[in-house]
């Protein structure tokens, strides 16, 4: 599935769909699923330029891929550009929005109504043949150029990612520089009605792989057999590719952070895993769960991990409301069990869209470290997290659930099952 998966598109450029000011969306009871691309566009880019203008940028060059898809809906080789920051998007407060593109592959975005205009990439090769001092003066004159048609006159500038080089030529050119990744973030935070649709879809999708990955537990599979299991649907599933390798079994659940290996799975273990899913339509899928491998029944213990790993989960989420200042949650999170504590999972939430996002909040002992102010606020996708596992201990449990900030609380996005005999409920 893709964004445009409706639309079937001449070699004509489209109309340009009117720019409609983000609102914050409307969920009701029931979580959207049906979205429009054009609007979902539009109104990400609406929302990018109107934080612009709130910080006084004349024009953003974005670099990082997901900053780009979240522009204008533009995507190439995205495993690539992660890796090599050698195609930009030049997006002014007021002006046409350019592609500067891998060459021979400007085809791939330039049907977008979002995209106004395409040239070669100034750094394509910068990575690879060391030239960024050959390449930072060419591409830093041709930006310098835009901005002063386009702002009229020296304005400031925001790159998300960069080398260093290219932000050195830019003020060279007269033009002042600003890191501007924690902007859009900030401007991401809050998802429109097609986002939480996209997300909606995405999940779907995940919970179906991961359901796989569930009837293929039996003794003497491979955490990497069951990796490959849930890898394969999610392209089956329309998504894209998986972050992490967060699978693991028995003595590996504890603590987490191991990442599937050959280790072959045995009677009455835990296996663990963690979705951490670039899903379908570019949008993150983050949920977790925690299985027992048969024949039998879980162990005393084995339950008692789960079952606090439930209460953290669902004490959290019932915390979940706009107004309620990150630090607030942080402090009325779940207290977790002394002896659990020095394996606690870094966050009690974060951020979810294209990819796992701000806000980060902390347990109260890391807040200081890792978390900032702010308040929760409608139209905000997290995920709630929790690890229970102890130092020496022989196994852990990774639950995780997916949620939005409604008007008045928190709403499920994800709805995969708990395991009933894990939580002792099953006779």
């Amino acid at each position: 599935m893709n964004e445009s998966s409706h639309r079937t598109f001449s070699t004509d450029r489209p109309d340009r769909p009117p720019v409609v000011p983000s609102t914050t969306p409307e969920l009701g009871d029931s979580i959207p699923t049906a979205f429009d691309p054009l609007r979902l566009r539009a109104e990400r880019l609406a929302r990018l330029r109107a934080m612009m203008a709130e910080q006084g940028y004349a024009a953003v060059v974005l670099f990082d891929p997901n900053n780009q898809r979240y522009a204008t809906g533009s995507r190439n080789m995205f495993g690539y550009f992660l890796r090599n920051s050698t195609r930009y998007i030049y997006v002014p407060l007021e002006g046409p929005v350019i592609l500067f593109e891998y060459p021979g592959s400007a085809h791939v975005s330039t049907w977008l109504e979002t995209i106004d205009d395409s040239r070669t990439s100034k750094v394509v090769w910068s990575s690879v043949n060391q030239r960024d001092g050959k390449s930072a003066q060419p591409f830093a004159q041709e930006i310098a150029a835009l901005v002063r048609e386009h702002s009229g006159g020296d304005g400031l500038v925001g790159v998300d990612r960069c080398s260093h080089i290219l932000a050195l030529a830019l003020e060279a050119e007269g033009l002042p520089v600003k890191d501007c990744q924690q902007d859009v973030l900030h401007c991401r935070r809050i998802k429109t009605r097609d986002e939480i649709a996209c997300l909606a879809q995405s999940m779907a999708a995940s919970e179906a792989s991961v359901a796989a990955v569930e009837e293929t537990i039996r003794p003497g599979v491979s955490e990497t057999d069951l990796f490959a299991t849930m890898y394969g649907n999610v392209i089956a599933q329309g998504g894209e590719f998986i972050e992490t390798r967060l699978l693991s079994s028995g003595p590996r659940t504890n603590p987490w952070f191991n990442e599937a290996s050959g280790r072959l799975v045995r009677p009455g273990e835990l296996v663990a895993l963690d979705t951490d899913t670039i899903g379908c339509h570019g949008y993150y899928s983050d949920f977790s769960r925690s299985f027992f491998c048969g024949p039998g029944r879980p162990t005393g213990y084995q339950q008692s991990l789960y079952q606090m790993a439930w209460e953290q989960v669902q004490h959290n989420i019932d915390l979940l409301r706009p107004g309620l200042s990150y630090r607030e949650l942080s402090e009325k999170s779940w207290p977790i069990p002394e002896r659990f504590f020095d394996r606690r999972y870094p966050s009690v939430i974060h951020g979810v869209g294209l990819h796992g996002e701000t806000p980060l909040v902390a347990h109260p002992t890391d807040f200081d470290a890792f978390s900032g102010d702010g308040i929760l606020e409608p139209g905000m996708v997290v995920s709630v997290e929790s690890y229970i596992g102890e130092v020496d201990g022989p196994e852990g449990v990774k639950l995780e659930e997916e949620v939005v900030i409604t008007e008045t609380g928190a709403q499920l996005i994800s709805r995969y099952p708990f395991d009933e005999a894990l939580l002792g409920r099953q006779v």
